[in-house]
C-alpha cells in the first residue's frame, strides 16, 4: 500500500559568522557589513572582507541546500576567496545552491555587536544582501547589552536563517504527453 505523495518540502538552514576586530587596521581600512562599507568604522580581520551578515547569510543557505557550509566551500586554504567580497560569497553560495535545484525563498539576518548601528542603513543592507542573493534578504540587528565578545567591544556576529524549496522540474502535461 503507498501513501498520499508529498510534494517537496521547503528546507530551512542556519548559520553564523563571527569576527574580531582587526586589532591593527591597515591606514584607509574600512569596516565590511552586510554587503556596505562603514567608513569611519574599525574593521574587521578575516580571510576574505569578514562580512559576518553575508557570510552567515550564504552559510545558512549553503546548510538548508545540504551543500556543507561556509568553510567546506570558501576554506582559508583557497587563495580564490581571499579579500573577496562577502556578496561575492553569498551570491556563489545561492548560484551552488540553485545549481543543486534548489529555488532560494529568503534569508533573514541578525548582526549583533554594539557597532556599527544599523537601522539607518537597513533598507540598504537588504537591498545589497538581496541582489547578491538573488532573493529576498532581511537585515536586523540588536545588542548582547554588554556580555560576551560583542559586548565587549571586541568583534561582530552574526545569525541567518534560509529557506529553500526543492524545484520539481514539470514535464509536459495533457493528453498523449510523454510519448
Amino acid at each position: 500500500m503507498t501513501g498520499p505523495v508529498l510534494p517537496p518540502l521547503p528546507r530551512t538552514g542556519i548559520g553564523v559568522d563571527v569576527h574580531a576586530y582587526e586589532p591593527d587596521p591597515q591606514p584607509g581600512a574600512v569596516l565590511h557589513l552586510a554587503g556596505l562599507s562603514w567608513p569611519g568604522e574599525r574593521p574587521l580581520a578575516g580571510h576574505s572582507d569578514a562580512d559576518v551578515a553575508a557570510h552567515a547569510a550564504a552559510d545558512a543557505l549553503l546548510v538548508a541546500a545540504g551543500l556543507g557550509d561556509l568553510g567546506s566551500n570558501f576554506g582559508t586554504s583557497e587563495p580564490r576567496w581571499a579579500g573577496a567580497a562577502g556578496t561575492a560569497l553569498l551570491a556563489e553560495a545561492a548560484a551552488r545552491v540553485r545549481a543543486a535545484g534548489f529555488a532560494v525563498g529568503n534569508v533573514a539576518v541578525q548582526v549583533v555587536g554594539n557597532r556599527p548601528r544599523v537601522g539607518q542603513r537597513r533598507a540598504e543592507a537588504e537591498s545589497a544582501l538581496s541582489a547578491a542573493a538573488g532573493a529576498p534578504v532581511t537585515v536586523s540587528a540588536t545588542t548582547t547589552d554588554g556580555l560576551g565578545l560583542t559586548g565587549r567591544g571586541e568583534g561582530v556576529a552574526a545569525i541567518a536563517t534560509a529557506l529553500v524549496v526543492p524545484v520539481v522540474p514539470v514535464g509536459p502535461v495533457g493528453p498523449g504527453a510523454g510519448g
